[in-house]
């Protein structure tokens, strides 16, 4: 059978940056796939997916001309249908053999077989495989069609669509062409290579030579991963020759790397004045507009000196550096015009003009929540015993450099610019921290708020978010979350739990609440909801973090309103449950709340005089001995403590459930039992809901 590597690839005009590498791996994905479905390539066929900023291309190993030959069974009819009472075809069978192309004497070599409770015929028919000529176009164009696209164009006088117009389609097997048709391109073997580095077509001998053709006659590099590790590996060298770091540069090199296709880093220069800017300005300025790669000295500081990565290497690259650093300096100019006009205006002026931006038609404008933020953050700055004032003229000011120029400029500012205008206006660097910090965390992983003043003006921000929409009934629901507020809640529970703050979750929505006019937050039940939405938001996010489900389940359950002491418990109960004692207690407990559940009216307290059998009064004695202990660990937040004291119980339990019969026929003895299980659960479950613990 002819086996060879298949290539095919699109030439395009630039394709999106941001979405080249997962165009490249689902284009080559898909191809593969459907040459595997059709019998062209075996099940473990190596392939190679290419992407460029004007091809999308793949290369599969061992891929067939032809597929085998195979034997394919198909149920006709039932006998009794087929077949008349003289073992004859019926006119039924004759009519569908007709259908099929299947010739009527062909009835006698026919399967006879159950199928399910009735006998029916069975026909097997040698099938060819299929044509890698007849079917390549196919395969192709259904891959096109499970591209990522959310908006195609159309171009020329034709009827192909695509996320950029098509220049070329080369299909080969091998050395030979693969005939066929694609976005009504022919296909054939030339491509192009680098606009500026290389000649015009380039025939392309085989599928095997695809990629050091490229290298060698076309100037380009192919595969996006090895484009990537290119760059990445020439900025660092470079880096290091200039004494200087990088610093955050992944999302960049991912960007950088659709858009280049022959990488070369050169080091380009600012004048050192611009330094007097705020360096997030210059960095987000290189960085989003220029596709620069800012450096830094040891400690983090902007140096005047950036590397670009260029699509040309020239012997003499003067003309491409002195070309980048004419095209940088005007946004390094325009950058220091919005921070010094914006400097000539004090965050407290500027606050009436937030009164007509409206933060939602039903909660009011973003002044009216600047003012709720502000009363909220200081009480929760006092509640943390920080410094209120501090906290609410922080809150106060936060959301003013929304109507900077800079701002306006660069909304990934925010927040970093209020920071540097409150110290412009002279505000102290507790405020001018907060302000900044008042965003945190952006996303995961990102860094906390750093004290408790910057804490108490986040948590005030996000919380005042979340009772707001969730109080006017706006409840994030599958994927949409046009608010951000998942992103809120996590941000709110990651603050109290890591800094930690000894601060009552549904306290603090109710602080939030409070701040609202009467007869705004109109969601019934909008509190409870909430806290259903942020245990669950905590669940997920634990759960991220390798902690045992169960352990997290049976943690959450009883709804601890202190987020901060979370962790401890869940440490608590994961110590608990590598008890020998741990197994049997939970499956108790277990036992202990169905049979509460069923019970009727509330058990009560269990009366010492009831008491009739010797294991019931021994657990009891059991109980009232560990009861102190048990809540003084708990509330000393010794909660390993608590539970290996409970541990001991064990025998006790055991005992009571061999030797009582819980529901006995005499009222009083059975309440009282009730009563005494009642008082043995919630001793039991003051750290966590142990019966979450059974399986």
């Amino acid at each position: 059978m002819n086996c060879a590597t298949l290539l095919v690839e699109l030439l395009t005009e630039e394709l999106p940056p941001k979405a080249l590498p997962r165009l490249g791996e689902t284009f080559a994905g898909k191809i593969a796939e459907g040459l595997k479905a059709k019998g062209l390539a075996p099940a473990d066929a190596a392939f190679r997916a290419f992407a460029s900023p004007r091809r999308l291309a793949v290369t599969v190993a061992g891929v067939s001309a032809e597929g085998a030959v195979k034997e394919v069974t198909e149920k006709l009819m039932p006998v009794s249908v087929a077949l008349d009472v003289e073992g004859r075809p019926t006119p039924a069978l004759l009519k569908k053999l007709e259908a099929k192309g299947i010739p009527a004497d062909a009835v006698s070599a026919f399967e006879r077989r159950l199928d399910g409770k009735a006998e029916a015929l069975f026909h097997t028919a040698t099938v060819p495989g299929a044509k890698l000529a007849d079917v390549l176009s196919a395969i192709v164009q259904d891959a096109i069609k499970a591209l990522p696209i959310p908006k195609v164009m159309h171009w020329g006088d034709g009827d192909a669509t695509f996320v950029r117009p098509v220049h070329k389609l080369t299909m080969l097997h091998g050395a030979e062409v693969v005939p066929g048709r694609v976005l009504d391109l022919d296909a054939g073997r030339s491509t192009r290579g680098h606009r500026f580095m290389s000649r015009g077509d380039i025939d392309i001998a085989s599928a095997d030579a695809y990629e050091p053709t490229l290298l060698a006659e076309g100037k380009v590099v192919p595969s996006f991963a090895e484009r990537r590790d290119d760059i990445e590996r020439q900025l660092l060298a470079e880096a290091a020759r200039q004494g200087a770091l990088l610093g955050e540069y992944a999302d960049l090199l991912d960007e950088v790397a659709a858009l280049v296709e022959h990488p070369t880093v050169y080091v380009g220069e600012f004048e050192s004045e611009f330094l007097a800017v705020p360096q997030e300005c210059l960095i987000l300025t290189m960085r989003a507009n220029q596709k620069y790669f800012p450096l830094f000295d040891g400690v983090g500081t902007l140096l005047n000196r950036f590397l670009i990565v260029s699509n040309m290497r020239v012997a003499d690259p003067s003309n491409i550096i002195s070309g980048n650093a004419r095209v940088v300096r005007p946004r390094l100019s325009d950058a220091r015009f919005f921070f010094e006009q914006d400097k000539k205006q004090t965050l407290e002026a500027r606050l009436p003009r937030l009164a007509p931006v409206v933060y939602h038609n039903k909660l009011g404008s973003v002044l009216e929540r600047v003012e709720r933020v502000e009363a909220l953050a200081g009480a929760i700055a006092s509640l943390l015993h920080a410094d209120a004032v501090a906290a609410k003229r922080a809150a106060r000011l936060a959301k003013a450099d929304l109507v900077t120029d800079m701002v306006g400029e660069f909304p990934e500012l925010q927040g970093v610019m209020g920071r540097y205008y409150a110290l412009a206006d002279g505000e102290g660097e507790v405020v001018a921290d907060a302000i900044q910090a008042h965003y945190q965390p952006r996303f995961a992983g990102d860094a906390l708020p750093v004290g408790n003043v910057a804490a108490a003006v986040a948590l005030a921000d996000k919380l005042d978010a979340l009772v707001g929409f969730f109080g006017i009934g706006m409840v994030p629901t599958g994927d949409k979350d046009p608010f951000a507020l998942r992103r809120a809640a996590l941000g709110a529970l990651r603050i109290l739990m890591e800094t930690p703050l000894p601060l009552e979750l549904p306290r603090l929505i109710d602080l939030a609440a409070a701040g609202f006019k009467p007869g705004l937050l109109t969601a019934g039940g909008f509190a409870a909801q909430l806290q259903d939405f942020m245990f669950e938001r905590l669940k997920n996010l634990l759960r991220e973090t390798g902690r045992d489900g169960a352990v997290i389940d049976a943690v959450l359950a009883l709804r601890p309103a202190r987020i901060d002491l979370v962790p401890a418990k869940l440490a608590a109960v994961e110590t608990f449950r590598a008890l020998p004692e741990a197994d049997a207690l939970a499956a108790a407990n277990k036992r202990i709340v169905n049979i509460l559940k069923k019970a009727e009216g509330t058990p009560g307290e269990p009366d010492i005089a009831l008491l009739q059998e010797e294991a019931e009064k021994a657990l009891f004695q059991r109980v009232v001995e560990v009861a102190p202990l048990v809540r003084s660990h708990v509330a000393n937040e010794d909660y390993r403590e608590a539970l290996r004291v409970l541990a001991g119980l064990r025998g006790g339990v055991d005992r009571f459930f061999e030797d009582v019969m819980v529901m006995a026929e005499e009222p009083l003895t059975r309440q009282n039992r009730l009563a005494l299980l009642a008082q043995l659960a919630g001793l039991m479950n003051q750290v966590a809901d142990i019966s979450r613990l059974s399986a």
